[in-house]
């Protein structure tokens, strides 16, 4: 138990039974009457956000989220098979807990898994990957100044809207998040 005077962003919080993250919170000393806490809260299984207010000083149940560092291996057409880089541990993961997650997941590849009581939460991917381009169309000799974009399958399967002058066979960087291309990466 906690008041709410101590919340943090990405705190994760048992509210009626569910799981909320915190996104965002404010304290916010209004000209009468006591203090209040406002704040941002995103339901860990549905995703579905909700702004509330909370007075000061109110306790509040933080949940107990253990995140580690898992290596993936597979995906064995039911779920994703993730590895703890520390015990060797393997853990199977349900495509819906995955999500978006599986358009930049690659086998080896790091991610953090977060588990309350044994049940995986959620997938958080590192913020920007490196994929190689399987497939784009040539870019247009006149169409290089106008700074368009042009859809570009990678090897995951994912497809992403990147600059006309990529070509297959290229490396670029992808931002996780929200899938846009971020630049070309070297050899």
């Amino acid at each position: 138990m906690a008041t709410t005077n101590d919340l943090k962003n990405g705190m994760v919080l048992n509210l009626d039974g569910q799981l909320w993250q915190v996104i965002w919170f404010q304290h916010h000393k209004p000209g009468k009457g006591g203090a209040v806490v406002r704040s941002k809260l995103k339901n860990i299984e549905s995703g579905k956000t909700v702004d509330k207010t909370f007075n000061a000083d109110v306790k509040v149940d933080i949940a107990n989220v253990d995140k580690r560092t898992m290596q993936y291996l597979y995906n064995d057409g039911t779920s994703y098979v993730f590895m703890d880089v520390q015990s060797y541990e393997q853990l199977e993961v349900a495509p819906e807990i995955v999500g978006d997650a599986s358009d930049f997941l690659l086998e080896n590849q790091e991610a953090i898994v977060a588990t309350n009581d044994g049940r995986v939460l959620y997938i958080e991917l590192p913020a920007s990957v490196e994929l190689v381009v399987t497939y784009t169309e040539p870019g247009l000799q006149g169409d290089r100044s106008t700074g368009g974009t042009k859809p570009a399958t990678v090897e995951t399967g994912a497809t992403v809207q990147v600059p006309l002058f990529i070509t297959t066979g290229e490396k670029i960087k992808v931002d996780t998040r929200d899938s846009s291309y971020l630049g070309r990466v070297s050899s």
